[in-house]
């Protein structure tokens, strides 16, 4: 059986570590805090600030993992070469890893190397850079930090005078040591979806039905699948997805964003992992949730086909407060509830948005999504995170 080094431990890694146990996998959890989602159910957790090359360094000689599973942007992942080379595999490769880990690189390659259609961007490193890349992409434009995850430091610029406000707070929201910033025309999109993406050694790149979602403050609220793509639209995004993971290489599961407009389908965003909007597949709608097939294809265990075996939503749970010890109300009302389920994450502390748990719905294909998604809405109203 293998070793599993697991570079950040949030509710995704959890997930992950569930699914390799069943298996018989040995997984060591790493992140910047005690008691994270993931070590909770690890053999062994390691806590370091993975920015710090040395201390990733001392914990991959002391480990000496068969595998290395990035759960997360902020990672020295320059040393994912060295790894390599020692002949650990680096989920799902060193070159996928760096470049989508800062989306700098992953837009360009998506862009200019292999031609896909992107919303017009700049970068900047400064506010007065971005006051000019601002004039260059037009109002309104989205602006992120390169390195950051699940929406911080993301805004949206409606105004010139949101311009300052917009730097400030990615420069709050960036993970690691350079705040840069992509600035992008806004997209005048009907729907976004996730397309989850399998890479195998050895076999044919699969896909997992469309997920649609809904996003606040950059992070997602709802998730529902199968969302509603026509089928233009969904070979269209599984063309752009399956010629960017080729470019990046590798086996696991990706998780693949695009913007679905009138033009066509515009190419977005890239995880080199499980997605969050993804956790809508716990509730049963594939053979294999996203958390087993990164597993699997990581194994190089072949996936003969993923099917699509329910309808689904995801609806999240959101702290609104501080507190060091948050509990819960309300999970047995959920728990009463048909054809629904729940996660609660187990993270130790909380924070105005933090996601603490998902509320899942399910039912039979053909049923109405948007009627599960409003299911899932209104079922998440009856939890509590209490401060």
């Amino acid at each position: 059986m293998s070793k599993i080094l697991l570079l950040g431990s949030g509710e995704l890694g959890k997930e992950f570590v569930i699914a390799a146990q069943r298996i018989g996998q040995t997984v060591i959890a790493v992140d910047s805090y005690e008691n994270a989602p993931a070590m909770q159910v690890a053999h062994g957790f390691e806590v370091i600030n993975m920015l710090d090359g040395a201390a990733l360094d001392r914990i991959v000689a002391k480990h000496q993992p068969d595998f290395i599973v990035p759960e997360i942007e902020a990672i020295r992942t320059e040393r994912f070469y060295e790894y390599e080379k020692q002949g650990i595999t680096v989920v799902p490769s060193a070159k996928a890893a760096n470049f989508t880990m800062n989306r700098k690189a992953i837009r360009d390659l998506a862009s200019k190397e292999l031609g896909l259609r992107t919303a017009n961007y700049r970068y900047a490193t400064s506010a007065s850079e971005l006051q000019k890349a601002v004039a260059e992409v037009g109002i309104p434009c989205v602006v992120k930090p390169l390195m950051s995850s699940s929406g911080k430091g993301q805004s949206t610029i409606k105004t010139e005078a949101d311009i300052e406000k917009a730097w400030r707070y990615a420069e709050e929201g960036s993970r690691g040591d350079i705040v840069e910033v992509i600035i992008e025309a806004f997209v005048n999109f009907n729907s976004e979806i996730t397309l989850l993406t399998v890479t195998q050694n050895n076999n044919p790149t699969l896909f997992c039905a469309p997920i649609g979602h809904r996003q606040e403050r950059g992070d997602y609220q709802e998730s529902w699948q199968p969302a509603h793509v026509s089928d233009k639209d969904l070979f269209e995004a599984q063309y752009m997805a399956e010629k960017v993971t080729e470019a990046l290489g590798g086996a696991g599961l990706f998780g693949v964003e695009f913007f679905l407009t009138d033009e066509g389908v515009y190419f977005s965003e890239l995880s080199p992992r499980p997605h969050d909007t993804g956790m809508v597949t716990l509730a049963g709608t594939q053979n294999f949730n996203e958390f087993e097939l990164h597993l699997r294809a990581v194994l190089s265990l072949p996936i003969f086909e993923i099917t699509l075996e329910k309808a689904g939503a995801s609806a999240v749970i959101l702290a609104n407060g501080d507190s060091n010890q948050p509990t819960f109300s309300g999970i047995s009302k959920v728990a009463a509830l048909p054809k629904t389920d729940f996660r609660i994450f187990g993270k130790p502390t909380s924070r105005p948005y933090r996601r603490m748990g998902v509320v899942l719905t399910n039912d039979s294909l053909g049923t109405s999504i948007e009627g599960l998604v409003e299911r899932a809405k209104e079922t998440v109203k009856l939890i509590t995170v209490n401060l």
